[in-house]
């Protein structure tokens, strides 16, 4: 086993830390994912071939690493559509996580049309996970003492969704 040095640690720890790409400003919400129909992860993603590379051939991995059923009471396309927003693949701006979250964050919200059916999905599974309380971290590249961006006190929107950890 070797050391990681500095830089290639917050390399494997960049998704963690991506605040920076939030644009703190007030957008218009995001209408329209939730009357989408629930269907299979196959079918939620094809209006996204033209945006993601590969998805499909990522779509038959994480199904197929799915437990069947799988431990976390979801469905398998459930469970595939959280692991497929997990994965990262190389380069990660071609990853799901990483183009979604983009997309989250752009003012054009008619860009996040293609997303629909796979949001209500990703969406539904998340709030069908078992609730747990623990402490989580979320990363951000900037010290806050210094940093009058994330005043105490103040309310601010992540318009992306976040990655933490609990170690």
């Amino acid at each position: 086993m070797y050391a990681l040095n500095h830089n290639q640690q917050l390399k494997q720890h960049e998704r963690f830390m991506d605040t920076d790409d939030e644009p703190l400003i007030m957008m218009t919400p995001i209408k329209g994912y939730g009357t989408m129909p629930l269907v299979s992860l196959e079918e939620a993603v094809k209006p996204l071939i033209p945006f993601v590379s590969e998805i499909e051939q990522m779509v038959y991995v994480v199904k197929e690493r799915c437990q069947k059923p799988p431990a976390d009471q979801l469905s398998v396309d459930e469970s595939a559509a959280i692991m497929l927003y997990t994965l990262e693949w190389k380069p990660k701006e071609e990853s799901v996580y990483y183009i979604l979250n983009k997309t989250l964050r752009n003012e054009n919200r008619q860009s996040l049309k293609p997303w629909f059916l796979y949001l209500k999905l990703f969406v539904a599974a998340l709030s069908r996970l078992p609730s747990t309380q623990r402490t989580i971290y979320r990363g951000i590249k900037i010290d806050m003492r210094y940093n009058d961006k994330y005043r105490k006190g103040a309310s601010l929107i992540w318009w992306g969704f976040s990655s933490c950890t609990s170690s």
